[in-house]
Order: C-alpha cells, then structure tokens, then sequence
C-alpha cells in the first residue's frame, strides 16, 4: 500500500462521505449526515480555506487528510491545520498515515505554506508516536480551545 495523495474534487464526495463517517463513528465523534456535507463539500470546490486529499487508490481510497488554511503573523505566512486524518482500520500499521504526513505538508510547503499544526488526545499514544515521528513537537506553551458559535 502507498500514501498516493489525490486532492479531492466535488466528485469524490460520496466515497469521503462514507469515510468521514467511519472516523467519526471510530472516533465517537457526534455529527451528522448533513453537518459532513456542510463541511466537506465548500473543500472540494474553489475556495481558499482548505482542501482534502484522497489517501490511496482515488477509486477506492483507503483514507483522506483535511487541510485547511490561515494566516499566522507569529510563522510568517500561510498556517495550515490538519483538521482531519483518517485510514481505515484494516490497513494501518502499515506506514501509511507516516507517508502521508511527512509528504504532504512537503509538497504544500513549496506553494507557500508555512507551518501546520494538528489537535491530537494527549491520552492517545499512539498517535503522538505516529505525529512525533511525522516531525511534530508538542507545543506546552499553548492549549487548543474552543468556542461553539
């Protein structure tokens, strides 16, 4: 298996409505059919707030990473965030997701992109194995918070 990277176009939709839904589910994360549609779709078009990509066969893609962009005067330019990165349970452990995330935020820096950052569980370990290995450093200087608007 390899982490071919596809960037999503409107007609790759329904097969990352099917995996978004999976990760969700995995994740006992609360949204709904609507809520993914409203999220997913404006990322496929032309907008400059992010993209998604395809991770795998863009027939049969065995997972996606969601990008999406900011402005950071701190990092000097473009800021990205991994808003979303998923691979199906029965092909992990395979390098797949480390591909991914060492090869993508490569290729996006050469179009600008400055830093990316991504939430992870402190509880989750491995997950903060795969991301450190991915070059990813804790920052203990900043905690992720949210407000619902």
């Amino acid at each position: 298996m390899s982490a071919a990277l596809t960037l999503a176009g409107p007609d790759h939709l329904d097969k990352l409505l099917s995996l978004v839904e999976a990760f969700h589910t995995e994740a006992d994360m609360t949204s709904t059919e609507e809520s993914r549609r409203a999220g997913l779709a404006p990322l496929l078009g032309d907008i400059p707030y992010g993209c998604v990509y395809l991770i795998g066969p863009p027939r049969a893609p065995i997972g996606y990473m969601v990008i999406t962009l900011t402005w950071s005067v701190e990092y000097g330019g473009l800021d990205g965030n991994i808003d979303e990165l998923y691979i199906r349970p029965g092909v992990r452990g395979r390098g797949i997701a480390s591909e991914a995330l060492v090869a993508l935020p490569k290729a996006l820096s050469g179009a600008g992109l400055r830093t990316i950052h991504l939430e992870v569980d402190r509880t989750n370990a491995s997950a903060l194995k795969l991301y450190r290995r991915a070059g990813f450093i804790l920052n203990e200087n900043y905690m992720f918070m949210t407000k619902h608007l």
